[in-house]
């Protein structure tokens, strides 16, 4: 008989790719999803079923991680092997306008769960993944980082995620728990969330070469990211709950970039060349030249002829709206434990990640304007 997973954050980019991953190795996933009055599994519809069948892989139960009796309840009646803690309140600037929610359940949360499993008994059990993040190091102490690296947070998300590192190691010590920390640095795909900074990129990069957004605004196009594929991500995961003894692992790329460099990477993709011009909130992208036979060829030739009257037109402009009040300038992991402990490689580099999310997000786009020209409503999504 397989092995089952808890997975709570399920509807997100990583619990989406990992309840697929695990289903295909023969795990039963129960999934945690908050009540909605819309439907918000878009990303697992493909492994979803229907709740009347029997024999499922794939449960989906209600709750939410500021509810204990519900955690523990749900706990209890799945026992699971295997607990991967995902769910969060994750937008790093949003979590100066809500902090309080941010730290009862990013921080807390996770204290709930390491406290239903002691509780309940499963310590022997269920092996614990909480989902850290390269935010704990906030104003870098060193580069680049590592686990021994010593955290500074610098926001509201970054401080909770604080207190469940260090609940979480606690618990490992305190009463033997297979508990683990994965501090991963930012991973994206096709499924990120549409306001995290390279989805809301690549999406304006499709809007605009498509004719349906003009310009896109952003906060500090210098801030320096280690980005990756969730994909590989949510393997190192799996990973870690497979080591005998529970520890803790920076998962990343090893290799930073600017977000205005991610720009520019994004227009290539659909052959278009930007230039940024000016100084902080004054700088702005142009654009400068297009590739006609690489537009045509991932965009379409029926749209070249319209896209290149914009040319020497600006496309990204800078909104102070967007700064955080505390910035963290530049991220990079060295992943030398993850690799040589777990056997852990990275498959994307932030080439081929780029042109998927781009590739993928040019194809939404063209349904969007399919419909739009068919005379039916499409959404603004307007931040």
């Amino acid at each position: 008989m397989g092995k089952v997973a808890l997975i709570t954050g399920v509807t997100g980019q990583d619990g989406a790719y990992l309840s697929e991953y695990l289903i295909k190795k023969g795990y039963t996933v129960h999934g945690l999803k908050r009540r909605s009055s819309m439907f918000n599994t878009d990303r697992i519809d493909h492994l979803y079923q229907d709740p009347h069948l029997e024999d499922r892989n794939m449960i989906l139960h209600y709750g939410d991680m500021t509810d204990s009796m519900n955690l523990t309840r749900l706990i209890g009646d799945v026992k699971p092997d295997e607990i991967y803690n995902l769910a969060a309140m994750s937008h790093v600037k949003v979590s100066f306008d809500i902090p309080e929610y941010t730290a009862n359940a990013d921080g807390i949360g996770t204290l709930r769960i390491l406290e239903a499993v002691r509780l309940l008994n499963l310590v022997n059990k269920t092996r614990i993944y909480q989902a850290s993040t390269s935010e704990l190091y906030g104003l870098v102490q060193e580069i680049p980082q590592k686990e021994t690296t010593p955290f500074y947070p610098r926001s509201p998300y970054a401080v909770a995620k604080m207190y469940a590192y260090w609940i979480t190691v606690n618990y490992r010590e305190a009463y033997g728990m297979h508990a683990s920390n994965g501090i991963l640095f930012n991973h994206e795909s096709p499924l990120r969330g549409e306001t995290f900074v390279t989805r809301k990129v690549t999406r304006a990069v499709a809007r605009i070469v498509l004719g349906l957004q003009d310009k896109v605004y952003m906060g500090n196009l210098s801030s320096k990211r280690d980005w990756g594929h969730a994909k590989d991500y949510i393997k190192a995961m799996y990973l870690i709950l497979q080591q005998d003894t529970a520890d803790d692992y920076v998962i990343s790329t090893g290799v930073t970039t600017t977000i205005r460099d991610f720009i520019k990477m994004s227009f290539l993709e659909v052959g278009v060349d930007v230039e940024f011009r000016g100084e902080d909130e004054k700088e702005e992208g142009y654009i400068i030249g297009v590739d006609e036979n690489k537009f045509s060829k991932i965009v379409g030739a029926e749209y070249l002829e319209g896209f290149i009257k914009r040319i020497g037109q600006s496309v990204v402009g800078v909104d102070p709206a967007y700064f955080r009040p505390t910035e963290v300038d530049i991220l990079i992991g060295d992943n030398t434990k993850a690799r040589t402990k777990l056997g852990w490689e990275p498959t994307y580099d932030l080439k081929a990640l780029c042109q998927d999310m781009v590739v993928h997000d040019v194809e939404l786009m063209k349904k969007e304007e399919y419909l739009k020209n068919g005379g039916y409503r499409i959404l603004n999504y307007f931040e």
